[in-house]
């Protein structure tokens, strides 16, 4: 089973993270922020991720971006050295009002472009700024290409969700293993 513990410590926050590749997309979300529980927890169902989660910090930004930096980090190493995974995949994913596509490269080469507009400075106890900083985190620390385009969409919760829906999906798509004991590059490595 791939699956990775890290703990991240620092003077602003302890964050604990737990990620299971092959789960059932369960979900224990403790961050003391409500509206990003929710995001991961959706990100964990449909991307059938299990992950555990406990952030304690002063600031609601800081425990955020660390849970994501931990997260990426987590990815990262349940991956390993990627033989046998089918390294790309993405999602179109709509939510109510919502449309949007999220591709994925775990080549181990860092990019991300995020494409999303929010209407209000908040998504419930989330500063809706900080939405676009923690995907662009977590793809440098799980050392990916992420590619977040926001097709279309009126309601911003609707939005941030589709968009860790899309990611969750894209993701149990590129993570899957292809039968065939080899690195998914033409290189050799990743």
């Amino acid at each position: 089973m791939r699956e990775s513990k890290v703990k991240r410590e620092t003077k602003e926050t302890t964050i604990d993270i737990r990620i299971g590749l092959e789960g059932s997309g369960k979900a224990e979300v403790q961050t003391g922020i409500s509206f990003f529980n929710h995001l991961l927890e959706s990100f964990a169902k449909h991307g059938r991720f299990d992950i555990k989660a406990k952030s304690l910090g002063d600031f609601k930004h800081h425990i955020a971006e660390d849970t994501m930096i931990a997260l990426g980090t987590a990815l990262d190493e349940a991956l390993g050295d990627r033989k046998g995974i089918r390294r790309m995949g993405d999602a179109i994913v709509p939510m109510d009002d919502a449309l949007a596509l999220v591709a994925v490269d775990l080549g181990g080469r860092v990019y991300s472009k995020v494409e999303v507009d929010f209407t209000k400075k908040r998504l419930d106890d989330l500063s809706s700024d900080l939405l676009v900083h923690l995907l662009e985190t977590f793809a440098s620390n799980a050392k990916l290409n992420l590619h977040v385009k926001l097709m279309r969409g009126d309601n911003d919760h609707h939005k941030a969700e589709a968009i860790f829906k899309a990611l969750g999906v894209a993701l149990s798509e590129a993570v899957s293993l292809t039968g065939v004991d080899e690195v998914p590059s033409a290189k050799g490595v990743i």
